[in-house]
């Protein structure tokens, strides 16, 4: 990640934050073993919280045997050991939990691009189909192959403005370019033709050319 990058912030329950911290401290031996743990009320006054999120953060540590609590007489520092191993964990759960957070933005940010590029989509085939009903002679142009139904025969033989509704206005054969050909034109393979009609234009030509690909 670049490190110029805003780190991701990833909120834990403040009672484990809290329980981190006072952990790291036994780690950076701010806290000696069989030292006293500061007093519920001095945690919650530190970290600005209710006495009962000190509690709870002071029985993370009762839990994982980093401390242990004495009945009238408060808690006591039991295991270095302990202290930073869930500081450790604690650290890979955080850093779990930015990369979960940064998968599920950058897939929330994906399906947003997604659909912005399918209505950006969408709009320029309507305004496609719209040119196309404005603009009728904007030509169409397919390519002749072997596949053809009608190889090598003319324009009239076929009938194609009867089967097609479309208007043949030129046909490219290699080099040459042949503009509004007669009805004796014949259609060979590589030859590229152009055509105008309405928006369905295109689909009509495939189908009777090409019946067997439709």
């Amino acid at each position: 990640m670049n490190g110029n990058k805003q780190k991701l912030k990833v909120s834990r329950p403040r009672y484990q934050q809290i329980a981190a911290d006072l952990a790291a401290k036994i780690v950076d031996n701010k806290y000696k073993l069989g030292d006293k743990l500061s007093a519920r009320s001095t945690i919650a006054g530190q970290y600005s919280v209710s006495p009962e999120t000190a509690r709870r953060a002071i029985q993370v540590l009762v839990d994982l045997d980093i401390v242990a609590s004495r009945h009238g007489s408060g808690a006591y520092i039991t295991s270095y050991t302990n202290a930073q191993n869930f500081v450790k964990q604690f650290s890979d759960i955080q850093t779990l939990d930015e990369l979960k957070k940064e998968i599920n933005d950058s897939v929330i940010r994906q399906r947003n691009e997604l659909a912005s590029f399918n209505n950006s989509l969408n709009k320029l085939i309507d305004q496609t189909e719209r040119f196309r009903y404005l603009n009728p002679l904007n030509p169409y142009q397919l390519e002749i192959t072997d596949n053809m139904l009608y190889l090598n025969q003319t324009i009239q033989e076929i009938n194609f403005w009867h089967n097609t509704t479309a208007t043949l206005v030129a046909i490219k054969r290699g080099p040459d370019f042949f503009i509004s050909p007669g009805p004796y034109a014949q259609l060979f393979s590589g030859d590229i033709i152009y055509f105008v009609g309405n928006s369905s234009a295109l689909q009509f030509v495939q189908n009777f050319l090409y019946p067997q690909e439709n």
